[in-house]
């Protein structure tokens, strides 16, 4: 398969995915004009931010992860075991993600009544069991959008996020009223089991896959422990990001500081959204298979391409978001609960997050392709180098620019991991070259 196919993949792919994401983008706007920037929000966004933090300890084993290299092997070796192995990893799924979402949210209670008290210690509460079960929701979810991206199988996502988005959409506007910014989580639940009920239908009855569930583990469900333990585990320190970045905004003294920071974040990154839904799972695929075909140098040849096409292209973005940051961000956002004075200060902070937008394009490329070469167990040491960055960059950026330096810190974070990524890369090419004299240099 060659980079032709991957750009004649993608393309096909992107309209469909402009089309189902515009609902994912439209809904940090609908968030701004139906809740406004408070100190509810800010609640929200917190709780957020830590229960995704939990659940990347199961969904980051899925999203564009070492699963998909070992199924890409598998099919070569071994193809009538796939459905023993994708039910045994699916059944300790199931298993972990109930575990953890009883002790992550007995532990948000123990936080709610530690730090808050009266209608906010309430809405943090009365949040955390619906986040608990989110968080076996989102593994699930993204356990069927792996294995449905590895079989090529890669317009199921789309599908399944337009009837989430639509479904989530309409819980909040229906309960909004009645439920406040508790109506966020629920509504996002119901989407999320919609989306796994439209992929698991997808999945067997269209692409024929069968799944046996048990808790054997065959030796490749044990390999693919190994590779995705690094992953999950950089993946979990990273996102420990967000919630101190949250934190943080909370020492600037802005009111609604942390939901503005996430809202012109959320602005500034969406043309990697589309990124990494149109292009990237395409890109993961096929290096895997490449790598397991022992093809390095048409590996390495795909991903210098793709980094000067998405750099180049987001490049060229950033600028655009620029130019046109004021209109933009006052049309979107002047409505409803949000404030002149809120839109003017994600005007001057958007600009921070978009220095490292391309920066960001390109660590996500280098990323998979790490994983496709199944160099996973650097990723624990890179989650350690961006936590560590991203905290040191943040202390010191908020001390000297406030929450615009808060968006700078995350820019300067990517473009350091961006570089970092890029030689370990080139480390690991040359020494899969030294250890297979027959591929050409």
């Amino acid at each position: 398969m060659s980079g032709r196919a991957i750009v004649r993949t993608t393309l096909l792919l992107l309209p469909m995915q402009i089309v189902f994401r515009a609902g994912e983008a439209i809904l940090p706007w609908l968030l701004a004009v139906w809740f406004g920037s408070s100190h509810a929000t800010d609640i929200y966004n917190l709780t957020f931010a830590a229960f995704t933090l939990a659940a990347s300890l199961i969904f980051g084993i899925f999203q564009d992860s070492a699963l998909v290299p070992i199924l890409a092997e598998i099919k070569l070796t071994d193809r009538a075991s796939i459905p023993r192995i994708t039910g045994s990893i699916l059944a300790h799924t199931l298993l972990f993600g109930s575990v953890l979402a009883v002790v992550v949210a007995l532990l948000g209670f123990g936080w709610f009544s530690l730090h808050y008290e009266g209608d906010d210690w309430l809405l943090g509460a009365r949040m955390v069991p619906f986040f608990g079960v989110l968080l076996v929701a989102m593994s699930v979810k993204t356990f069927f959008w792996a294995i449905l991206n590895a079989d090529h199988r890669y317009f199921a996502q789309p599908v399944a996020s337009s009837i989430s988005i639509v479904a989530t959409i309409s819980i909040m506007a229906a309960f909004r009223h009645s439920l406040g910014v508790l109506s966020i989580p629920i509504g996002t639940l119901v989407g999320d089991c919609l989306a796994i009920l439209v992929l698991s239908i997808i999945a067997v009855k269209f692409a024929g896959m069968r799944i046996q569930l048990t808790l054997e583990r065959p030796e490749p469900v044990l390999r693919f422990a190994r590779l995705v333990a690094a992953e999950v585990g950089g993946s979990a320190v990273t996102r420990i990001n967000p919630v101190v970045d949250q934190f943080m905004a909370g020492l600037a003294a802005v009111a609604g500081g942390g939901t503005l920071l996430r809202f012109s974040g959320d602005v500034a990154s969406l043309p990697t959204s589309l990124l990494q839904a149109a292009l990237l799972p395409v890109l993961l695929s096929h290096l895997s298979e490449y790598f397991a075909a022992g093809d390095i140098t048409k590996l390495r040849a795909t991903v210098a391409r793709a980094l000067l096409i998405v750099g180049g292209l987001l490049l060229g973005i950033s600028l655009l978001l620029y130019a046109v940051r004021e209109p933009l961000l006052k049309f979107v956002f002047l409505r409803g609960e949000m404030d002149a004075a809120g839109v003017d200060r994600m005007i001057r902070i958007l600009p921070y997050h978009l220095v490292g937008l391309a920066p960001f394009g390109l660590l996500l490329v280098l990323a998979r392709a790490h994983v496709a070469v199944k160099n996973s167990g650097i990723m624990l040491g890179m989650g350690a180098l961006n936590a560590m960055l991203n905290a040191s960059f943040n202390l010191f950026f908020l001390k000297v620019m406030g929450l615009e330096g808060l968006a700078l810190s995350t820019s300067c974070v990517q473009a350091a991991i961006a570089v970092v990524f890029w030689f370990r890369f080139e480390a690991k090419i040359a020494t899969l070259r030294g250890s297979i004299p027959s591929i050409p240099a």
